[in-house]
């Protein structure tokens, strides 16, 4: 594996600029990459599409929803049980599964995403990568802000025949 420096760039003009300036420059053309990464959630990483297989924060869902029906079905049934007077023994029934619906609704909207505090994931766009070690590594870099790359990242990896061959969209990128 390689130290790997990339740069985010708007258009394929810039990536095309960029990779002349890396090749001017003395890195060789098959060591030198130019792709576009999707947005989270778009890499069809799994068969079936997407990234991962169920949502970070899915996993409270089943919990969640338990304690909303559960709470809304004694609720609708007390309320229920109130109207007893006016509906008879059907009034808690009624009361107590349109409760429990009501609450199902309502835990829905209490959960929330896990918070994964730290780095923001890779931001779709056009990325310009070298395969670049040492001082070759400090010129790409300089290159590529002088180019007017908006971030620039390193990683490690292999770059074969202008191919970025392990490339990991998930991974969390270390901005330089």
């Amino acid at each position: 594996m390689a130290n790997i420096i990339a740069g985010h760039f708007q258009t394929q003009d810039e990536c095309a600029r960029m990779c002349d300036a890396l090749q001017a420059a003395g890195f060789a053309a098959d060591t030198v990459t130019t792709f576009y990464a999707n947005p989270p959630g778009q890499h069809a990483v799994i068969p079936t599409g997407g990234d991962r297989i169920a949502s970070p924060g899915a996993q409270d869902t089943p919990e969640g929803l338990a304690k909303g029906e559960v709470t809304g079905a004694a609720v609708g049934a007390a309320l229920g049980a109130a109207t007893i007077p006016l509906t008879g023994p059907v009034g808690p029934v009624l009361g107590g599964l349109v409760g429990a619906h009501v609450g199902s609704l309502y835990s829905f909207s209490e959960l929330k995403e896990k918070d994964e505090s730290g780095p923001p994931p890779r931001q779709a766009g056009m990325l310009v990568a070298v395969a670049a070690d040492g001082e070759d590594a400090a010129r790409a870099i300089e290159l590529m802000r002088r180019h007017g790359a908006q971030q620039v990242e390193r990683a490690e990896g292999t770059i074969e025949g202008g191919d970025w061959k392990d490339f990991n969209p998930l991974s969390v990128p270390q901005y330089v």
